[in-house]
């Protein structure tokens, strides 16, 4: 395992997808949903950030959890904004596809440390 959060796969993979997050809603007139979908976005690596920084398995996998309940959070919005035309069904797809995936990968993280 990496020795510093910039090495984990996850948090790159995270981080890409807040950076999206934030392009996507830019011009987004829905202040408060915009608000907590990028909110929710920039948690997950924020937390797996904060976890690894502890230097404690157990409050890595306390944080780790924290960013999966975070990714849930983007995802139940992401379906949210798709049925209220916020955005299109071809990007919610996209977007629940890669949290869908980094769910997976911190699932996997939070079962190894």
């Amino acid at each position: 395992m990496s020795s510093s959060f910039e090495g984990l796969e996850v948090w790159k993979k995270s981080c890409r997808l807040a950076v999206k997050v934030y392009k996507i809603l830019a011009g987004c007139k829905d202040f408060g949903l915009k608000d907590q979908m990028q909110r929710a976005a920039v948690s997950i690596p924020s937390n797996i950030a904060e976890g690894k920084e502890r230097n404690s398995d157990a409050e890595f996998k306390r944080f780790l959890k924290i960013a999966k309940g975070s990714a849930a959070e983007l995802r139940t919005q992401l379906y949210i904004s798709k049925e209220i035309n916020i955005i299109s069904e071809t990007v919610s797809k996209e977007l629940l596809r890669e949290v869908k995936e980094i769910s997976k990968m911190l699932q996997g993280l939070i079962s190894s440390v």
